[in-house]
């Protein structure tokens, strides 16, 4: 499992066109359940091409020890405008690793159409806070090299390259950069109101995630 797995051009469904440059979503986060492994697995095949998960390696990700998963949904007016009063589906899921000392940021993937509105962003904190809920030491992860977008992120965020792994990512052949967060210091103020429980998380349109707009740069790096 990695947190940088490379975008094929293709559209995500959940967004009509027709509404993509009037719609200023808003998004909630919520624990991952069951019920959204067809639409999770949907937005990796989106995503991540020859990379995506399988339903079975999605499955026993869930079920390892340690791990918590969250998703984003359309919320609020616009999105019962554009979805109806019913369900509103996952535009956005992303997991954690802890071990018991520290924690890696397994994967985070957000629909095309919904990248630049800072859903990656949401999601990355959440899974900040979490870490620190837990009293990690540290937080991990890998990216490309060439994810511009996400490195600019992560070092927003205060993560720091400690390493290259060549030749990491597969069937791409491309190189990795570790990164590390730092635990022990105080949390920085979050950026512009963006709360990071997931059962109360809420995105605007302020921001981009950490692959948001960038080729190989879906937010599952962290996209």
């Amino acid at each position: 499992m990695t947190t940088d797995r490379p975008a094929e051009e293709q559209p995500a469904a959940g967004l009509p066109r027709t509404v993509q440059q009037v719609y200023a979503p808003s998004c909630r986060l919520r624990p991952l359940s069951s019920a959204d492994f067809d639409r999770v697995l949907q937005l990796e095949r989106v995503l991540f091409g020859a990379g995506a998960w399988t339903y079975g390696m999605l499955a026993d990700e869930l079920a390892a020890l340690g791990r918590w998963y969250v998703v984003a949904e359309p919320t609020g007016p616009d999105a019962a405008a554009v979805y109806g009063a019913g369900p509103k589906p996952v535009v956005g899921y992303a997991g954690l690793w802890f071990d018991g000392d520290v924690a890696q940021v397994m994967t985070i993937g957000v629909d095309p159409h919904y990248q630049r509105h800072g859903v990656g962003r949401a999601l990355l904190e959440a899974l900040v806070d979490r870490s620190r809920r837990l009293r990690a030491s540290a937080l991990l992860l890998e990216v490309r090299v060439d994810n511009e977008p996400a490195l600019a992120l992560y070092e927003r965020f205060g993560f720091e390259r400690i390493g290259l792994r060549r030749r990491y990512y597969q069937p791409e052949d491309k190189d990795a950069f570790t990164m590390r967060l730092d635990l022990s210091a105080a949390p920085a103020a979050p950026e512009r109101g963006t709360q990071p429980s997931p059962e109360t998380a809420t995105t605007g349109t302020d921001g981009g995630g950490p692959g948001d707009g960038g080729p190989g740069a879906p937010v599952g790096d962290v996209a």
